[in-house]
């Protein structure tokens, strides 16, 4: 199995990884958004900072970098957590085909 993926992946251009890279963060961001921000559970809130974070972790630094225009606490911090996913949504949006 991971060989046919590995093949999969040499196949496609970097281009190509960078939009499924932005296609799955907006995909997961947007979904975590849609919760959060109607949500009135400050413990629900909490964990979609943290599964948001964890995210962040994981994802295309690339990616992550281009997004975060040089804030190194960007989508990390709770205190600008609201305007970080804001600025993300509409940033992975604009590039999306």
């Amino acid at each position: 199995m991971t060989r046919g993926l590995d093949r999969f992946l040499e196949m496609k251009t970097k281009d190509e990884l960078q939009q499924d890279a932005i296609d799955e963060a907006y995909c997961f961001f947007h979904q975590k958004w849609q919760v959060y921000r109607y949500s009135h559970s400050e413990t629900q809130r909490e964990d979609i900072e943290y599964a948001i974070a964890s995210y962040v972790e994981q994802m295309n630094p690339r990616l992550y970098a281009q997004m975060a225009e040089g804030r190194p606490e960007f989508l990390l911090s709770p205190s600008s957590f609201d305007a970080d996913m804001s600025h993300a949504l509409l940033w992975l949006e604009a590039r999306m085909k």
